[in-house]
């Protein structure tokens, strides 16, 4: 992500064999990186519709800006939660010499999709048990429980370091299913290794996460949901439900925002991405529509036509 220097981005989800977990949609893992080589993060306003964002860093400062008016810094264990909804825009930019952390999104059901947007920011109380530490962000585990906000039922969002050897025997709700990336150090969850950078998968049915250590300390993301059984399309930064809807969401923001003539009808709407700060950095434009049509996401389990 970036131009000629470059901060290199390892997305876990989605990927051909899953697209979701739960309502997650969407993980890129990032860092350690010298932000001196890479240059960083500079995302200019971009839009987003029918998601909510987590920004979740283990190393350095981000600045959030977005047209809902929040202006925040993003530090390490402090949880910044931005709820599109029915749309919003927002840059970010980083502001330190590393940069280490995840960037995660959920997809909103048909319920609340077309909410106001929201924005929470929430530092979780780190909860210590033998052998691990936990920092809760969304949803409940080890006893401790977020109050942010989700708009989205049951989903859960912890890290978790645990020490060098260390096991550890989580209670989880068997109709959640669950995602772990492992960030650093080595780790097995539930007697399967589990490689740097990659994602286990465990399907509901499941009420214990056993997690093992190596040698060192290990950190890791659990993440998990009551499977989403709505059919999203996902293009961009656009959560739908329809290629239509998407083609929608695109229009209108490159209406907005200059990039294409805006169309009669929208004389009068307010405006669907918010207003911006002025003398900012100038916003992306979204890329052309696929020449094939969008289709729904499908799932492993999902077995229709």
């Amino acid at each position: 992500m970036g131009g000629p220097r470059a901060m290199t981005v390892y997305r876990t989800l989605p990927q051909r064999a899953r697209s979701l977990v739960g309502a997650w949609c969407f993980l890129d893992h990032y860092g350690p990186d010298d932000v001196a080589t890479t240059g960083g993060m500079r995302v200019p306003r971009h839009p987003h519709t029918g998601l909510a964002t987590v920004s979740w860093l283990f190393t350095g400062h981000i600045d959030h800006l977005d047209s809902a008016g929040n202006a925040a810094p993003v530090r390490p264990g402090e949880l910044n939660l931005m709820i599109a909804g029915q749309g919003i825009t927002h840059s970010e930019t980083s502001r330190s010499d590393t940069l280490h952390g995840v960037q995660l999104w959920y997809a909103l059901p048909d319920a609340t999709r077309f909410c106001p947007n929201h924005f929470e920011h929430y530092v979780p109380e780190p909860v210590t048990e033998p052998g691990v530490t936990a920092r809760v962000f969304l949803g409940e585990l080890l006893g401790s429980a977020s109050p942010v906000q989700t708009r989205t039922p049951d989903i859960l969002g912890a890290e978790l370091v645990l020490e060098p050897d260390a096991t550890v025997a989580l209670d989880v709700r068997p109709d959640f299913e669950h995602a772990v990336l492992a960030d650093a150090g080595t780790v097995t969850v539930n007697a399967t290794a589990v490689e740097h950078r990659c994602l286990a998968y465990v399907p509901p049915g499941a009420d214990t996460l056993v997690l093992t250590a190596g040698p060192e300390r290990a950190r890791v993301l659990v993440l998990g949901g009551v499977p989403l059984e709505e059919r999203i399309v996902m293009w961009w930064n656009f959560v739908g439900r329809s290629h239509e809807e998407i083609v929608e969401f695109r229009r209108r923001y490159q209406a907005e925002l200059g990039f294409e003539p805006a169309d009669q009808a929208d004389a009068g709407k307010p405006p669907l991405f918010g207003r911006f700060p002025p003398a900012q950095p100038p916003a992306l434009p979204a890329p052309a529509i696929p020449a094939t049509r969008l289709v729904p996401r499908r799932q492993p389990r999902d077995k229709r036509p």
